[in-house]
């Protein structure tokens, strides 16, 4: 179906009557054309739009999976113009890796606060001389963070546990939830927004454990 395309320009005329019979199939439902459309255009888009973008091989290969899943979504409200479904393609690609540097700084910035927020639950020998009414009142805190982390979904629950509290790669939260590597991303910045709004409504019952958490951060 793909035909010899080898060489020709992203414009040439012949490049375009392939892509208008192959767009016309795959939106009839022909996966045999879609295949095509992917085969073709995935390697360039890969190569000259993720790569650049992310910097990460895992990364750009889960862009470009959302990328195609959008395209066959979208592919009917696609118009040719003379000109290449390649350069529409690309675009899809650039918000689709844009939407994960988003996610990804929001995630930085969450982790920045839930380290401290979830420091009472990794456990640390006792400070020589430390006050018995200091341990008591950080047990109390740990104790309120794992009933929180009992309220949550269990996927969330297990997420913060690999990547906190198991302090693994990312990668290895990854493969230890068998999700990829960009989809763990997502889960886990849910997760920790999740945790937080059950931290807040914990903390609005017994406002002293603010107090005691912040003590925590502060002698840690």
């Amino acid at each position: 179906m793909r035909g010899d395309l080898e060489g020709e320009d992203l414009r040439s005329k012949k490049r375009l009557q392939w892509e208008k019979r192959v767009l016309r199939d795959a939106v009839r439902g022909d996966q045999r054309a879609y295949a095509a459309l992917y085969h073709e255009y995935a390697p360039l888009l890969f190569a000259r739009v993720l790569m650049p973008r992310l910097g990460h091989r895992a990364a750009a290969e889960d862009a470009l999976s959302e990328t195609f899943r959008t395209a066959l979504e979208r592919l009917h409200q696609f118009e040719p113009r003379g000109v290449s479904v390649y350069f529409w393609l690309s675009r899809i690609a650039m918000n689709k890796a844009t939407d994960m540097h988003r996610v990804k700084a929001r995630t930085r910035r969450a982790l920045t606060s839930f380290e401290q927020l979830l420091e009472p639950l990794r456990p640390a020998p006792a400070e020589p001389g430390e006050a018995l009414e200091q341990q008591d009142e950080l047990e109390k805190v740990r104790a309120e963070v794992a009933r929180v982390m009992d309220r949550l979904n269990p996927r969330y629950r297990r997420a913060i546990e690999l990547r906190f509290l198991e302090d693994r790669p990312r990668q290895d939260c990854a493969d230890a939830l068998e999700v990829k590597l960009g989809t763990f991303d997502v889960l886990i910045l849910r997760a920790l927004r999740a945790f937080r709004r059950e931290w807040d409504r914990a903390i609005g019952e017994a406002p002293d454990l603010g107090a005691l958490a912040g003590a925590k951060r502060t002698t840690a």
